[in-house]
């Protein structure tokens, strides 16, 4: 494998992917975004149609079947010359492949072996399938994602899959790389969404711990009964959100959409929120939702506009931070977080499936009779 001058903190990083759906393909496009080359290995032969294009950026591809003894050298040959790998199967299946941790790491001992599963590579549950809203159902995610006394909503896949999953692997695999530095020794980064997700409501635990978080719906400012810390309609039918948690923000909200008669002394007492909701609800709806973010968008009373994914990209903040870009037809986040001196560059394509194998094949060392033989034993393609 051989970088391609790419930019950014992690250039000359090499990193050898699985082809998965997923956290798996976001954790290696976070890699891959901040400079890394990054290899998917991707089965040859088979259209994935949850494959996602733009978690493949800046990546390179080569299409094996794992099937094949000839393909298995390949990935092989790739692992050994991988500073990190990355795989999303269940439990067992890279070992019986003959690719597991203990084979990689004897091949390449300071490789970092990152695998990323729901429920980890150990546990009751290990070996049980699942997907995001299971993950974030056993993490207690899904409990609080509610309104009163309602069924819990079901959220986008970006708490578990994402946030829980993905951007923890991604982490794991960095701390071990830095550590590999010191000791010159690889490990095995065991990221299970269902862990990221417990990790990431700390906050809300120790919240829950000190009194301040409730479990009644009704009594908790978080969960959509506070008259402060919602979304509410406009006359355009459009939404809006506020968030106005702190007194003095809290004040600041009051006096600018004209309830500066209300007691700020009483945002904190549920008794008086049905009463107030309604009286915020019903001014919010006297105005569109422009209209409001010409007299609110900026200022302290913690305000922002509900946009829709076409609307995003064009926001004047996401414009100025250059947040999305254009990439063959398509508008995608760009890269974060962003670097004062180690900027990564935009990445430059989005690869087909196997675009790239007998480039790759031929940097792993193979001839030009060698790869045309594994071709003809469908070992790629």
């Amino acid at each position: 494998m051989q970088t391609q001058g790419k930019s950014g903190p992690l250039a000359g990083l090499r990193v050898v992917e699985f082809a998965g759906i997923g956290p798996g393909p976001f954790a290696g496009m976070m890699l891959a975004d901040m400079g890394a080359e990054v290899v998917v290995i991707e089965r040859s032969g088979e259209a994935n149609p949850l494959r996602s294009a733009g978690c493949h950026r800046g990546k390179r591809s080569i299409g094996l079947n794992l099937k094949r003894a000839g393909a298995i050298e390949v990935a092989r040959r790739l692992i050994e010359r991988a500073d990190a790998l990355i795989e999303g199967y269940r439990p067992g299946v890279m070992e019986r492949l003959g690719l597991g941790p203990e084979e990689a790491l004897a091949r390449n001992p300071r490789l970092i072996y990152g695998r990323m599963t729901g429920w980890g590579q150990t546990g009751p549950l290990a070996n049980a399938a699942g997907h995001d809203l299971n993950y974030v159902a056993l993490g207690g995610a899904l409990s609080i994602s509610r309104r009163g006394r309602e069924l819990p909503s079901v959220p986008a896949t970006l708490v578990g899959d994402m946030g829980g999953g993905a951007m923890y692997l991604a982490f794991g695999m960095v701390c071990a790389l830095l550590e590999a530095r010191k000791s010159g020794r690889g490990q095995v980064v065991d990221a299970a969404v269902v862990d990221g997700v417990a990790s990431l409501f700390t906050l809300v635990q120790d919240l829950r711990a000190s009194g301040y978080w409730r479990d009644e719906p009704e009594r908790n400012l978080f969960l959509g009964s506070s008259p402060f810390y919602d979304v509410f309609e406009c006359a355009d039918g459009k939404h809006v959100t506020l968030g106005a948690i702190e007194p003095q923000f809290y004040r600041e909200l009051l006096d600018r959409i004209g309830l500066a008669d209300e007691d700020p002394g009483r945002q904190l007492d549920p008794a008086a929120w049905p009463d107030l909701r309604a009286r915020i609800a019903g001014i919010l709806r006297t105005r569109t939702r422009a209209q409001w973010c010409a007299a609110l968008e900026g200022t302290d009373a913690c305000f922002a506009p509900v946009l829709d994914l076409a609307e995003a990209p064009r926001h004047p903040h996401h414009v100025a931070r250059g947040n999305y870009f254009e990439i063959e037809g398509r508008t995608l986040p760009a890269p974060a977080p962003k670097f004062s001196r180690t900027a990564p560059a935009l990445p430059a394509s989005l690869p087909r499936a196997g675009e790239h194998s007998e480039q790759i094949l031929g940097e792993c060392g193979f001839d030009d009779e060698a790869i045309a033989r594994m071709r003809a034993d469908g070992a790629w393609g």
